[in-house]
């Protein structure tokens, strides 16, 4: 028989999720066991976050030495030293494991077990020669890389997040298959660095985001020398010499696209094939583990959180999911997932940031709001830096109440923080009229759409109200 353990709290999957409800149990002395089968840090450490970010501002750093030329520099080609950048990345990678570490953990109270966990009943896990009965479990194993049914792809090599970032050589010409986040970011950093991309789509490329703000975006892209094949549907793919070939059926018939290497980023599937869900009655398909929206299962005593769970498969949203269960575990707080307040990042150039919900989705849930929009070429700070390119977008309700706001632009992500804020507390445009922004800041342009919604005509509850009526029968 194993050895049996009675912990408080038992967090299944060491990436953030899991890591950030172990750590924060810790802290107020509650035991808790953590088990994880693979690599402490999970996909965000080793997989994604981190060396995707790491990548991403190499090819900065590329692109900047070719667009030198812009501020009076002599603008040069960049060699770019394959072996020298993933060493790079790794190093990132390095330097942050150490916080996510076995040993930290085990520093902080947690008891660490590196093995694969099972339910065997609806409130045990079995993880090696362990049982573990905690009275609260929470599940937080990830997501992988889902691959897509396509004819021929089994017979052929391809990347994934999992496998793209320690791959050497860089491509001579990478293929990547969708377009959401990222595809995107990693075809246009591969752009940068060096590599023909071609990018096929089977729909619209970012398709969830605002139409306008993403438009600057794929704009950008493509202008960069992405090839980017929308609403196309890969028929089949096989080996050609070396490479892949990949037949296509687009609006205009079918074609073929040739490369050396092919990136599958085609979204995600929730990791708990080995856990056994059935043995513990939990209800889950094979996308996701179906939770309420306090994030509990249909098992009371566990909770599924973080890419396990679906919907947001976001770090932050992870860590956002460890604080809703730990209010709940600890101190018996009631908490509920608010997806709004969430917000997301898109780390192309220019970004794409969002909060809230988007001009299209307000209008099919409120019916009457209004927009306003600031370009960044109306900030001094924007054109200083040559970030002209881009644009704020605020989404309002009555009472000038924030629903949305959407940026595409340099510093996107940055600059959402502060609109995060107001949603969450559920602020109007008054309150960023009346604060301070330090000059010259691209932040400004943000209040410079405060400043507009609340203009002499704006103000005006006659003039506004044609406008509504004129928009909406006009």
């Amino acid at each position: 028989m194993g050895k049996m353990l009675n912990p408080d709290i038992c967090v299944i999957g060491g990436g953030a999720a899991g890591l950030s409800v172990a750590a924060g149990a810790a802290a107020f002395g509650v035991p808790v066991v953590l088990v994880e089968q693979g690599r402490m840090g999970g996909d965000c450490l080793n997989y994604g976050c981190v060396p995707s970010k790491a990548l991403i501002a190499a090819a900065r750093q590329a692109q900047a030495m070719r667009q030198a030329g812009a501020f009076g520099l002599v603008a040069a080609e960049p060699f770019i030293d394959g072996e020298r950048l993933q060493a790079r990345i790794r190093s990132v990678i390095e330097g942050i494991a150490p916080h996510d570490s076995v040993e930290r953990f085990s520093s902080l109270g947690v008891e660490v077990i590196q093995e694969t966990a099972r339910f065997i009943d609806g409130r045990t896990v079995a993880a090696g020669d362990h049982l573990i009965r905690a009275r609260r479990f929470v599940i937080a194993t990830g997501s992988s890389p889902a691959i897509p049914p396509i004819a021929g792809l089994a017979e052929v090599p391809y990347l994934t997040n999992e496998s793209l970032f320690e791959f050497t050589p860089l491509p001579r010409h990478l293929v990547v298959v969708g377009a959401g986040p990222f595809g995107l970011e990693m075809a246009q950093a591969h752009c940068r660095l060096g590599a023909r991309v071609t990018v096929v789509e089977r729909a619209d490329a970012l398709s969830k985001e605002d139409r306008e703000l993403k438009a600057i975006v794929l704009d950008a892209v493509r202008t960069e020398g992405t090839a980017l094949h929308e609403r196309t549907t890969i028929r089949s793919i096989e080996r050609d010499g070396d490479g892949v070939r990949l037949h296509c059926e687009g609006k205009n018939g079918g074609f073929d696209i040739e490369g050396s290497d092919l990136l599958l980023a085609t979204g995600r599937t929730a990791n708990h094939a080995a856990l056994d869900l059935g043995a513990a009655g939990i209800r889950h398909d094979a996308e996701r583990i179906h939770v309420g929206a306090d994030l509990r299962t249909s098992n009371r005593r566990v909770y599924a959180i973080g890419d396990a769970a679906g919907g947001l498969q976001f770090t932050h949203a992870a860590n956002y999911h460890a604080r809703l269960v730990l209010q709940q575990i600890l101190f018996r707080l009631p908490g509920h997932e608010t997806r709004r307040i969430v917000p997301r990042v898109i780390f192309t150039d220019p970004e794409i940031a969002q909060v809230g919900v988007t001009e299209e989705e307000a209008r099919a849930s409120f019916g009457t709001v209004e927009v306003v929009r600031s370009d960044l070429s109306g900030s001094d700070r924007a054109r200083t830096d040559g970030l002209e390119r881009g644009m704020v977008k605020i989404v309002v309700g009555r009472g000038g109440r924030i629903l949305g706001a959407g940026i595409a632009g340099a510093a996107a992500g940055e600059m959402i923080n502060l609109w995060a804020f107001a949603i969450a507390n559920r602020l109007t445009l008054k309150n960023f009229r009346d604060y301070v922004a330090p000059y010259p800041t691209l932040s400004e342009i943000g209040k410079q759409a405060a400043i507009s919604y609340y203009s002499p005509m704006a103000r005006n509850r006659y003039v506004r109200t044609a406008i509504r009526i004129l928009r909406r029968f006009g």
